[in-house]
């Protein structure tokens, strides 16, 4: 078989997978559930994400590290330098994120300093240990990127709902720049994986999904219960 039929394969299975599906029809259940939040609520909500947006930089730092090929290295690098400012450390993605907090009228200790609840830490940890390995990190890479945009429109949404802001840089960054991506995970799967390499990169993938979905309702209890 040939690589393009294996990409093609793998792309197709990670982005239909039953998993990324869950963790997707629990986003639209959560911005259905949650209403419009107190401020006290959404506070909680932006902290815990500051956790896995702070980490992601060093994940993909440590993966391209550990990457087998110079054009693996380069798709990994491109999603690195555009999460970084692309040049500009005032563009970069944590930083928008706090300015964006900023702006609505939260503090950055309450966000950068925040507690992370233990599924926000072993969510973290899942991403250094996936970045250990080659393979495992592609998985969570590409599992991190077709859930990206769903996951950033819910946090945006219910953050829009509790200030009145319907600008958000943070968003808006993410929106210009997903596709691309998403593209760049793409290509990254495009080497010709056997079966048993196919299904490491699968079930990373499963294994980054179920970490989110718990983050997500580690969360939903924290704030509503």
């Amino acid at each position: 078989m040939s690589a393009t039929a294996f990409t093609t394969n793998l792309s197709e299975l990670l982005t239909l997978n039953e998993v990324r599906n869950t963790l997707v029809s629990y986003l639209k259940q959560l911005k259905s559930d949650c209403g419009t939040l107190r401020r006290e609520q959404v506070v909680i909500i932006l902290g815990q994400w500051y956790h896995p947006l702070h980490y992601f930089p060093t994940f993909l730092s440590r993966l391209i590290s550990v990457s087998p090929n110079v054009e693996t290295q380069t798709f990994i690098s491109r999603i690195l330098w555009e999460e970084l400012g692309e040049g500009d450390p005032r563009a970069a993605h944590e930083k928008i994120y706090i300015e964006t907090i900023l702006e609505g009228g939260f503090t950055r200790s309450q966000v950068a300093e925040a507690e992370p609840l233990e599924a926000t830490r072993r969510l973290v940890e899942g991403y250094e240990q996936a970045s250990g390995d080659g393979l495992s990190g592609l998985g969570f890479l590409y599992g991190t990127e077709v859930v990206d945009l769903p996951m950033v429109a819910t946090i945006g949404e219910l953050m829009r709902r509790c200030t009145g802001k319907r600008n958000l840089p943070w968003v808006n960054i993410h929106v210009a720049q997903e596709p691309g991506h998403v593209e760049s995970a793409e290509e990254t799967l495009k080497p010709s994986f056997d079966m048993q390499e196919q299904q490491h990169v699968i079930k990373n993938a499963e294994r980054m999904w179920e970490l989110w979905i718990d983050f997500f309702k580690s969360i939903r209890k924290e704030i509503l219960n």
